[in-house]
């Protein structure tokens, strides 16, 4: 049986200087940015500590063994044999989003997004000069899912691509390979690219349903899709700047290599030398942590109903951000900045992941479970 992983102290967190730790005063509990509280894998902090001692702190060479190491990890994973020719890094997944964006469709052209969805999603279109076209998922008790004949009509319309987030943030979603398969039909048909975006791909949870890459889900999916992946949200390495297309045929192939090189060279070394910690020497550490997020997602669901009943939460298959429907307490328009004030416990607004997000917060419990705790009884003592 796998041990979970433990967080570190809260007095060794309000050290760190990143986002989540150095946006709010001591007195708050940072549940917000998906930041992780948990120390770096081993393998990563010798890698990185090696580097530092030598002064290997220049720039990123022309090859690497950073797509070996993918693919390696890709097929240990998810038994899936993705091509390391066809691996090229960049910055991180958003600039990624936004090349591959740049490389299939035109200014002013339509592209599809999934609401809620990641903020950056919608943000992103003033960068690409394209339209967003919001096609919502479809809620039900057991979940969330795509809307498959929404997608088609768009693409119908003229929407020439559309952004995949799969697993999906904030709910949690892995897409089941079926609907994969049939998302990438419908594109095929329509002439459409699928943009998946799989930064949260090794994160499916003990006992849920596995995530499936886009690219593997079907014939179709590797005539059509762009895959983007990156170690940064599993192994917490998003200062490090690195992620990656990942592609399946040769016109696909042949466009992402068309992407300006600059965007290549943005790359940070020591986000290439982590990831290829990460994906050769990390799978321990990953179980561990999968351990303790399966663990922290029963904790939270379990102090949701003794805290806020009137709330409600679809547990998700993957990741540690949770998506918490609190409507019903009827604390605003914004629940979360009413959280913020009066409990000090900062959580996303649900509302900045689209329309389907009001009335929504959502929660990162990827940190200890007293953290996770006392966050939850201060938000219930609102109520």
């Amino acid at each position: 049986m796998t041990v979970p992983l433990n967080a570190l102290p809260l007095e060794t967190l309000r050290q760190r200087s990143s986002t989540k730790w150095a946006t709010h005063p001591d007195d708050v509990l940072p549940l917000f940015v998906a930041e992780t509280d948990f120390p770096l894998a081993e393998p990563i902090t010798r890698i990185l500590t090696d580097a530092l001692a030598i002064g290997d702190t220049g720039y990123v060479p022309p090859k690497t063994a950073y797509p070996d190491a993918f693919a390696g990890f890709a097929a240990r994973r998810w038994g899936w044999r993705a091509d390391p020719a066809r691996v090229r890094t960049t910055c991180d997944v958003m600039m990624g989003v936004a090349e591959a964006i740049r490389a299939v469709a035109e200014p002013g052209e339509k592209v599809v997004v999934t609401s809620p969805v990641y903020p950056p999603f919608f943000d992103v279109h003033d960068e690409s000069r394209t339209t967003c076209v919001d096609v919502p998922l479809r809620r039900s008790h057991e979940g969330w899912e795509l809307d498959l004949e929404g997608i088609e009509r768009a693409f119908a319309n003229g929407a020439v691509a559309i952004l995949l987030c799969n697993p999906h943030n904030p709910t949690g979603t892995a897409h089941a390979p079926e609907v994969l398969a049939e998302l990438a039909r419908i594109a095929e048909r329509h002439g459409a690219i699928v943009i998946s975006d799989e930064i949260h791909a090794p994160l499916a949870l003990p006992g849920k349903r596995a995530f499936t890459p886009f690219l593997a889900s079907a014939p179709e999916a590797a005539e059509v899709g762009i895959a983007i992946h990156s170690a940064s949200k599993t192994f917490n390495l998003a200062g490090l700047k690195c992620a990656h297309f990942v592609t399946a045929s040769d016109r696909l192939t042949a466009l992402v290599a068309e992407i300006p090189m600059e965007v290549e060279w943005r790359t940070g070394l020591f986000g290439i030398k982590a990831g290829i910690a990460a994906y050769t020497e990390g799978d321990a550490w990953l179980d561990a942590l999968l351990a303790r997020l399966g663990a922290n997602q029963a904790l939270l669901s379990d102090l949701i109903a003794e805290h806020l009943p009137a709330a409600t939460y679809v547990p998700g298959d993957a990741g540690f951000l949770a998506w918490i429907d609190v409507a019903a307490l009827e604390w605003g328009d914004d629940p979360a900045a009413k959280i913020l004030a009066e409990a000090r416990v900062a959580l996303n607004a649900g509302r900045s992941f689209g329309a389907p997000g009001e009335g929504f917060v959502r929660i990162n419990f990827g940190t200890g479970p007293e953290i996770l705790s006392e966050a939850v009884r201060r938000i219930g003592a609102l109520s």
